[in-house]
């Protein structure tokens, strides 16, 4: 047996997925071979340390945030064109023309067509665009930011950031401006999926406490009105920004709109668990302990109120949390 097929052979033993007959082949050839039997040992102590760490789960929300992000990496990609695939084509043939010389002609007389068209096709497009350009500047200067309509709301990829959040008052209208090459506003229900869109971003990407504690708090007011408020939408958000905002009057706001779900949502409740332990803010640490009381009697609540009423640095968290655990009837 040569090495090569035996070092095959060594990773499919290593899977118990090698037959007996080729299994005891290989033992004879690793008594013979001093470098096989070494490069199994390896792959042998390679797998015991594997084995010896526990496999972590990804976050939920890393898995959810990852399949919107995709989502929209893939709307926003363009449709191909017929001569773009022929280019395609083209190139991965290029290896058989040379063995060809027939195809070889036909091909550069397809390509030399498809070139004059693509090329005819640029340069209309061109002169439209040149055209179009001294209308839109003018309709888009900055003294005068651009409307656009909820429909034509521009892709998260294409906005800069968000520089402000207003509501209408007494009704559920918001305008949201945002920064492309030029200022640019949307205004719609909060309702509409745009305006929802852009909230979120803004909640995660501007770089303005205030632009973000705008957003915040009306995808608070939305959750705890019970407006479409689904796990994988604005209460992942409300979640990383409980979790990760360095603004602590923003963190607040995502943790009242939270509260409604604590009880029904183990992510929710993991999330005001984490703020209670290890917030910086002592008054989050103060509603955390509020939000939590629909589910006292949950084993992991009342240990983490037991660990911070005995050794949290903070003597009113220690005697509030204290004062819960006091007033929670006993498990029967």
């Amino acid at each position: 047996m040569k090495c090569k097929i035996a070092q095959e052979r060594i990773v499919l033993a290593a899977y118990g997925e090698l037959a007996e007959e080729q299994a005891r082949e290989l033992e004879l050839h690793i008594a013979a071979c001093a470098e096989c039997a070494g490069e199994r040992d390896q792959l042998l102590a390679l797998t015991a340390l594997a084995e010896a760490h526990e496999v972590t789960e990804p976050d939920a929300n890393l898995a959810a945030r990852a399949r919107l992000k995709l989502g929209e990496a893939l709307d926003a990609l363009l449709p191909r064109r017929w001569y773009n695939r022929l280019g395609e084509r083209i190139t991965n043939s290029l290896a058989s023309v040379w063995a060809a010389p027939l195809t070889a002609c036909l091909l550069l007389v397809v390509g030399a067509g498809a070139g004059s068209l693509s090329g005819y096709q640029f340069a209309q497009n061109r002169a439209a665009h040149t055209a179009a350009t001294p209308s839109a500047q003018a309709s888009s200067a900055p003294s005068q930011p651009a409307t656009a309509s909820t429909a034509e709301a521009a892709a998260p990829a294409e906005i800069s950031n968000i520089s402000s959040i207003a509501r209408q008052p007494n009704t559920r209208v918001v305008e949201v401006r945002y920064n492309q090459v030029v200022p640019r506003r949307i205004e719609g229900s909060l309702d509409d999926p745009a305006i929802r869109r852009l909230l979120m971003l803004a909640s995660e990407n501007s770089t303005s406490a205030g632009v973000r504690g705008d957003s915040v708090a009306l995808l608070a007011d939305e959750c705890r009105a019970g407006h479409s408020c689904r796990a994988a939408g604005m209460r992942d958000a409300l979640l990383m920004v409980l979790r990760y905002d360095k603004n602590a009057g923003v963190r607040q706001k995502a943790l009242h709109g939270l509260e409604p779900y604590v009880a029904e949502d183990l992510r929710v409740r993991d999330a005001v668990l984490e703020a209670l332990m290890s917030d910086g803010d002592p008054g989050i640490r103060t509603a955390a302990i509020n939000i939590l009381e629909p589910v006292q009697a949950d084993t992991s609540v009342r240990q983490v109120l037991h660990t911070v009423s005995n050794t949290d640095e903070n003597p009113y968290i220690r005697n509030v949390s204290r004062q819960v655990l006091d007033n929670m009837p006993e498990i029967q």
